[in-house]
């Protein structure tokens, strides 16, 4: 793997200081609440659906999804497919009621229709879940980065930390904006970039068409699973059903979300730009997968390590399990050129007879690298030190440093530390904000706007050392992209169902919201728990299906049982 040359070195550099430079110039001298917390309601269309976009596509988006569909193929897409429904319901009841209201963040709403102490509650379960989720995203990149380049991962995590620090609490809401849309700019470049490389790099005979053919065979195709098996963690019904759910908590309830689109000039610019994020965000997660379907096809004629994690691979190296590890590496190789023959057959021939043989191939290929996993997973134990033996967050950066130009690699490096910045900022913005609003000047004195910025600024500076803080000790789990959605899960069904009582159960008052979201949120723990130890079988997306619902049939058994409960309490 190849150290980074000082030409990337300049390119990644660049590309960080002058966003942050940029972000930091552009938005200097916030001094109202307006602008610092709402960017003074300037922003258009364009610049909320990017920035919406961003907050959503960290870094964990582009180190792990293309490793997704290496492993598992396209079928990770229908994740997605609840996002135009969620868009579109958002911008018909949300936008048009948090405007009229003038909020500064949601959960405001959640006071003038139930109480206090129900506000109190959603923005503490926001600042729990999002909270982990901004030292999940500054960890994602470093952990990652770490292993392949050779740094010091508490380095890393201060410096994306303190880079991400310095302009979201110099500028605010308008500073993560601005710099966004740059980053945006870099991401696209950055992936588009990538993919044509990737494609260019496939043997001279081998067309995209051809490439497409051969992932095909290999099962990485598969796009669409229409069926109800509770096995199958992506199907058509989960995304259609929990991520709807999922989307619509997300960027209807999520401070880190509604404050993007809450800086719109008018109800029509945030409407448009969710449209725009609606309309696009399945066609780039679909381009973001098929980059890693693309890799796959590239490993098709160039040999892959059979674990992409080199601490990993360094370590069992380094064991007792040394020698069967070796093994297991000469085994791969002679699958790896056996398949060789069978691909120029069936690229020249087109014969299923060959299809099957590569379906064949690739799945003796998965169990040499299970088993490689497993030995791995010993040595860890037996040695007391941690690798992760689960390689999907390694694939497209090993094969950015071991394939890709000088120069390119910076570039692509620029992408993935830009990706983290965004959404992490968007992220401590949306926590320092909700701990201003929500919690400190809801419980205290008058403040003047002056000392309003002042105490917003150390909510986020306090944030940001916390989200470091977090990172320095997050553990990887089976996939990072699953971590954050597994987390958010968690938590986004109870509040999204909040939310819908106070917009369409208008007979449910406070108190009853109240207990039902405290037991809701109970169950819903104890419900990932139970599937996580196969106790059942509830895959996490439906956990918000299940949540939502769950709070509003308590909230309105309780309102039954208790109906004198108060409507409102300030």
């Amino acid at each position: 793997m190849q150290i980074l040359s000082w030409i990337d070195w300049s390119v990644l550099c660049f590309t960080l200081i002058a966003i942050v430079s940029y972000g930091t110039y552009q938005t200097r001298g916030s001094k109202n609440v307006t602008d610092y917390l709402r960017g003074g309601n300037t922003s258009k269309w364009y610049t909320i659906g990017l920035s919406v976009m961003a907050t959503q596509a960290s870094a964990i988006t582009f180190l792990s999804t293309p490793g997704q569909a290496f492993n598992d193929g396209m079928g990770f897409v229908q994740f997605y497919f609840g996002i135009p429904i969620a868009m579109v319901v958002i911008c018909m009841v949300f936008i048009p009621l948090y405007h009229r209201l003038k909020v500064y963040t949601a959960y405001e709403f959640l006071e003038n229709r139930f109480d206090l102490k129900t506000r109190t509650l959603a923005a503490i379960l926001f600042l729990i879940q999002r909270g982990l989720a901004a030292g999940i995203t500054i960890f994602a990149p470093a952990i990652i980065l770490s292993v392949v380049l050779g740094w010091d991962l508490l380095t890393l995590n201060v410096i994306i930390g303190f880079l991400v620090i310095v302009y979201t609490v110099s500028g605010g809401t308008r500073a993560v904006n601005v710099t966004q849309k740059h980053q945006m700019v870099v991401i696209f470049i950055g992936m588009l970039v990538a993919f044509c490389l990737i494609v260019d790099k496939l043997p001279q005979d081998i067309t995209f068409s051809k490439a497409l053919d051969i992932a095909g065979a290999s099962g990485k195709m598969e796009v669409l699973d229409f069926s109800f098996d509770l096995n199958n963690r992506y199907t058509f019904w989960s995304g259609i059903i929990g991520g709807t759910f999922l989307m619509l908590s997300y960027f209807g309830t999520d401070q880190s979300q509604v404050q993007r689109y809450l800086s719109g000039k008018s109800v029509k610019e945030m409407q448009l730009g969710l449209i725009f994020n609606g309309i696009l965000k399945v066609p780039m997660q679909f381009f973001i997968l098929l980059v890693g379907v693309m890799v796959f096809v590239f490993y098709q004629f160039n040999e892959a390590p059979v674990n992409f994690n080199p601490t990993a691979t360094e370590l069992v190296l380094n064991s007792a399990y040394a020698e069967d590890y070796k093994a297991l590496q000469k085994e791969q190789q002679q699958v790896f050129q056996n398949k060789q023959k069978v691909i120029t057959a069936y690229t020249n021939t087109e014969n299923t007879k060959y299809a099957k043989l590569i379906a064949e191939a690739n799945a003796a290929s998965n169990t040499i690298r299970k088993e490689a996993r497993d030995l791995i997973n010993k040595a860890s134990e037996k040695k007391g030190i941690k690798a992760e033996s689960n390689d999907k967050d390694y694939v497209f950066i090993h094969f950015i440093l071991t394939n890709l130009p000088r120069g390119l690699i910076g570039l692509l490096l620029a992408v993935i530390l830009s990706a983290a910045m965004s959404s992490t900022a968007s992220e401590l913005n949306a926590l320092g904000s909700t701990t201003t609003i929500d919690l400190y000047l809801r419980n205290s004195g008058t403040k003047t706007e002056a000392q309003q910025v002042k105490i917003s600024r150390w909510f986020t500076l306090l944030w940001g050392i916390m989200a470091i803080g977090v990172a320095c000790v997050a553990n990887l789990a089976e996939n990072l992209i699953q971590l954050v959605n597994i987390i958010g899960s968690i938590f986004y069904g109870n509040v999204l169902g909040i939310f819908l009582l106070a917009f369409f159960f208008k007979f449910v008052k406070g108190n009853a919201v109240f207990i039902a979201a405290l037991i809701t949120q109970v169950l819903v723990i104890s419900l990932y728990f139970l599937d996580l130890y196969h106790i059942i079988n509830l895959p996490f997306l439906w956990l918000n299906f299940v949540g939502c619902m769950i709070v509003i049939v308590i909230a309105s058994l309780i309102q039954f049982i208790m109906p004198n409960g108060q409507t409102k309490k300030s």
